[in-house]
């Protein structure tokens, strides 16, 4: 039998061996360096030039890497777990990426020394178990209708943050805003829905501490007819339609003969009764409020204002739904099924404001609203830009702790309790997997020396009494204060951090690098643009040696 070929077309190109496991390490510590700064209270900010030409600046981990344009696979797929750690919990993006860096970075040496990559995945693996289970032990269960136990939490989850400086205000916001989208779904369970139930909305002026949330949403419209609509409303009875509310134009090209002059007016007659007979259905509910996802004619618009009813087109199905939380009404897609029971009377007033050069529709003072809009004011756009991120990451840390309640110790001090536990239980790992295991729980001090390198401070000093203190796995709550790079009682210094988010940013980044570390070959289909009238050109099969040379960052 013939040993098989590996036929490499015009198109492929190929890497294997131990070259490839080093070239993917090289390129995920890369990716790693670019945030290192960015973690902790004392970071470093980024500014980015993003693709339309616009700048960014900000030190969120997710936000920095998404507007980065890499071409080595390795590096996209760490670019990746930023974006999965957002979406998961929206906070540890920065502490993701640095630790599975460091998990690729201890394994190199292995790698080198001809160890087999699922010996070191069998090894991490096992030190993943283990480290959840001493998050389990050392998480701290609280309440969270307790306010100032969640305000403490969310301020310490965002004090790395650029909008730390500006005090409780955003934990304020965050903590508001995701109680009231909260869903008791049974079993002592709630749902925060923060993607469709939380609007933010950005308005430049004014100053930051402007920024509230509303009791219901706001959207950027005006009534359609506003000198005849009324544009302040109190305790209004609004309907909800996704539906147009002007005469219905044929689906393609209609074409109608009209024999007598009489049948031209006799057509237009009828388009007027079709609109009548709608706004007489929704006017049977004395509403006081109309709001459609689509057009609404001259003549409804007349019918509606003669009936004192303020009517608003054109609303984002989003915004529609929001509404329709906050004050109870039910969207309906025909007028002439419109019931008593789908007309929203939960809110207590409707106002529409000029904000700047726009015009906003508030409703507010909802009874029990169940969506709602977070106004943020500020200087420019790019500060608002950011404190919109923070938000987000302050509504999914609230969220999560909602969720689950539990709390571990920030600052570093948890990394530092598992890598000590971990190294104690690598003595009574028999076998080859000892060495990767040990490895693994050193990588976890990389996240508190990262602290220590942005603080400014000694850092082989303040790891040594760090890991001192820790040495038997007591003394759980002894951590880095980011501000002043002392070493302290996390519990005192109220710096905490959300047991989902650790025990997220644990399994993402081990997985992570188990799945880098099992690549063995890169092989790559992309075909090359040739120039005309070029023949085809030969199959290139890379050498080992030309491994190295791939460039990991573009200049």
């Amino acid at each position: 039998m013939h040993a098989p070929v590996l036929v490499l077309k015009d198109s492929l190109k190929r890497e294997s061996g131990t070259k490839v496991h080093h070239a993917n390490i090289q390129a995920s510590k890369a990716v790693a360096d670019i945030i290192r700064t960015t973690l902790g209270p004392r970071s470093m900010l980024k500014m980015l030039l993003d693709a339309s030409g616009g700048i960014v600046v900000t030190n969120d981990g997710n936000a920095i890497l998404r507007e980065l344009d890499i071409a080595h696979p390795a590096a996209k797929s760490m670019i990746e777990l930023s974006r999965t750690q957002d979406e998961e919990v929206g906070d540890g993006t920065t502490s993701v990426i640095i630790l599975a860096g460091e998990m690729l970075h201890v394994a190199e040496a292995f790698i080198e020394k001809n160890y087999h990559p699922t010996v070191i995945c069998r090894a991490y693996n096992k030190a993943l178990e283990d480290a959840i289970a001493v998050l389990d032990k050392i998480a701290m269960v609280i309440d969270p209708q307790d306010r100032a136990t969640m305000l403490g939490l969310v301020k310490s989850c965002i004090g790395t943050k650029f909008t730390s400086q500006f005090g409780d205000l955003i934990a304020d916001l965050a903590i508001d805003a995701t109680t009231t989208v909260g869903v008791d779904i049974g079993q002592g369970l709630r749902d925060v829905d923060i993607k469709n139930y939380i609007k933010v909305e950005k308005v430049p002026g004014g100053q930051l501490e402007d920024s509230r949330v509303l009791k219901g949403v706001m959207f950027n419209k005006d009534v359609v007819a506003p000198g005849k609509m009324r544009r302040k409303i109190v305790n209004p009875r609004i309907i909800l339609l996704d539906s147009p509310l002007e005469y219905k134009k044929g689906e393609n090209q209609t074409n109608a003969e009209l024999l007598k002059e009489e049948d031209w007016n006799l057509l237009l007659r009828m388009e007027e009764e079709y609109i009548e007979e709608i706004c007489m259905q929704i006017l049977k509910f004395k509403p006081d409020l109309v709001i459609t996802e689509k057009g609404l004619s001259d003549l409804a618009c007349h019918y509606l204002s003669k009936h004192g009813v303020t009517a608003i087109r054109r609303l984002r199905k989003t915004d529609n739904n929001r509404i329709a939380r906050a004050c109870g009404a039910v969207i309906v897609n025909r007028p002439d099924e419109l019931q008593e029971s789908d007309v929203g009377t939960g809110a207590g007033l409707f106002e529409v404001k000029k904000i700047g050069d726009e015009f906003f529709a508030f409703i507010v003072d909802c009874e029990d609203p169940k969506a709602c809009t977070v106004l943020l004011r500020g200087a420019s756009k790019d500060l608002l830009n950011e404190v919109e991120r923070n938000l987000q990451d302050a509504m999914s840390v609230a969220r999560n702790i909602i969720k689950n309640p539990k709390l571990v110790p920030g600052g570093g001090a948890t990394e530092l309790t598992v890598s000590a536990t971990l190294k104690q239980k690598s003595s009574s790992i028999e076998g080859i997997e000892k060495w990767p295991y040990e490895a693994a729980a050193i990588a976890f001090e990389a996240i508190p020396r990262t602290l220590a390198q942005n603080c400014g401070v000694n850092v082989i000093r303040t790891m040594t009494a760090l890991q001192g203190k820790h040495a038997n796995g007591e003394n759980a709550w002894i951590g880095i204060d980011g501000n002043t790079g002392s070493i302290t009682d996390m519990k005192e210094g109220q710096i905490w951090d959300a047991y989902n988010v650790k025990a997220q940013t644990f399994k993402t980044a081990i997985e992570a690098a188990c799945m880098l570390l099992r690549i063995d070959d890169i092989v790559s289909g992309i075909k090359k643009k040739q120039a005309p009238g070029a023949g085809p050109s030969k199959p290139k099969v890379e050498t080992e040696a030309d491994a190295d040379g791939e460039q990991i960052l573009p200049d």
